[in-house]
C-alpha cells in the first residue's frame, strides 16, 4: 500500500508541486503510519488485487466532525484510496469506494469525504458515479507576501 501511495504523491506532486511535494523518506514514514491505521477500530481498510498483485486499497476513518458542523452523525474521512492504473478506477475504484461506504454506514457514519488532487480526473470521475460531489476546494500560494505586510488594497 505504501509503494502504491508513493506512486500517487509523485503524481499529485507533478498537479501542484508545493502542496503535494513527498517529503524526505515519506515510504519510510508511511508504511508504520498505514500499519498503525489498519489496526485501529475506527478504520476501514480495503484492498484489491488480482493475481496476487495489490490493483488499489482505501483507508478510511471514522471520526467527528469539526465543531462548527453538525452532518448529524460520524464523519466518514477517506484520505488514503489509490488504484494501481488510471484506467482503474471506473471498476477497481468505484468498488473500493462503494465497499468503504456502505461499512461507513453500517458503523454510523452520515457523511463521507474524501480527498482528491483537482487534476486526477479519472479519479474524480469515479467519484461522481458514486455520486459524491464536490464540497470545498483548498488553494495554495507559494509563499507569504513578502515582508509579512498585507496588501494595502486588501485592508
Amino acid at each position: 500500500m505504501a509503494a502504491l501511495a508513493g506512486l500517487r504523491r509523485e503524481q499529485y506532486a507533478r498537479y501542484q508541486p508545493l502542496f503535494w511535494r513527498p517529503a524526505v523518506g515519506a515510504l519510510d514514514k508511511q508504511q508504520p503510519y498505514l500499519a498503525r491505521l489498519v489496526g485501529e477500530d475506527k478504520v476501514i481498510t480495503l484492498v484489491s488485487e488480482e493475481a496476487g498483485q495489490l490493483t488499489g486499497f482505501l483507508i478510511a476513518t471514522l471520526t467527528a466532525a469539526p465543531a462548527v458542523y453538525d452532518p448529524g452523525g460520524p464523519t466518514c474521512q477517506i484520505d488514503d484510496f489509490v488504484v494501481a492504473a488510471a484506467d482503474r478506477w471506473p471498476t477497481t475504484g468505484t468498488r473500493l469506494l462503494r465497499a468503504g461506504l456502505a461499512e461507513a454506514g453500517l458503523r454510523g457514519a452520515v457523511q463521507s469525504v474524501v480527498v482528491t488532487a483537482h487534476l486526477d480526473e479519472p479519479k474524480r470521475q469515479a467519484l461522481r458515479a458514486c455520486g459524491l460531489e464536490p464540497a470545498s476546494e483548498w488553494w495554495v500560494t507559494p509563499r507569504a507576501l513578502p515582508g509579512g505586510q498585507p496588501d494595502a488594497g486588501s485592508i
